[in-house]
């Protein structure tokens, strides 16, 4: 096994643990605020379903087909069947980045090129943290698989402030030295841990 294939991740506890939320998202609670910036919880979901549709196509390196960019989300474009459609979606990345050839060269997704290895590891932070994002609007429970967690912490730490995205990543919080594991990467992402609805 090469280095680049001993670097696999499974992105299966990652997906099924977002997908178990979705049953507890209630109509009502679509239009209220999500941590993650502007995002309401429709604009959010809408969003998980394009970049769970464009991560796939960009493990399978089929990214002609990937459809709409993974960074927009919009309540007014969210599939009225996506109670379904996510979980299928999400279920079908995990699937596509058990590959070894999804880690293997480089790839595209949104636009963006970059080596296979570093978008797996996007599309991992994307699920983890927007999970996490999607629990504390609706008010549920959210843990996460630690290597998964550890992943994420290494990467975000490992990305100067000038290279961070403003689009994706809000300063980066402060948190105690003995915070959980979660905690950390959520801080590392711009979000305040403590977050409420």
């Amino acid at each position: 096994m090469t280095d680049e294939q001993s670097t696999m991740i499974d992105f299966g506890p990652t997906a099924q643990r977002v997908t178990a939320l979705l049953s507890g998202v209630t109509d009502e609670q679509l239009s209220a605020p999500t941590p993650c910036g502007a995002y309401s919880v429709a604009d959010l979901l809408d969003h998980f379903m394009g970049l769970a549709l464009a991560m796939r196509h960009a493990a399978e390196k089929t990214t002609a087909a990937a459809g709409p960019a993974p960074g927009q989300g919009s309540a007014d474009k969210l599939d009225p069947d996506w109670r379904q459609e996510l979980p299928r979606r999400l279920e079908a990345l995990a699937v596509a980045w058990r590959e070894p050839s999804a880690w293997l060269g480089t790839t595209e997704a949104g636009g963006v090129t970059m080596p296979a290895q570093m978008m797996g590891i996007v599309a991992l932070d994307e699920l983890v943290i927007h999970g996490w994002d999607l629990a504390r609007a609706t008010g549920q429970p959210y843990d996460c698989d630690p290597s998964s967690v550890e992943t994420i912490i290494g990467w975000l730490s490992a990305v100067p402030d000038e290279e961070r995205p403003e689009e994706l990543f809000g300063p980066r919080i402060p948190v105690p030295a003995d915070a959980p594991p979660l905690d950390r990467a959520i801080a590392l992402s711009g979000r305040d841990p403590g977050w409420r609805a």
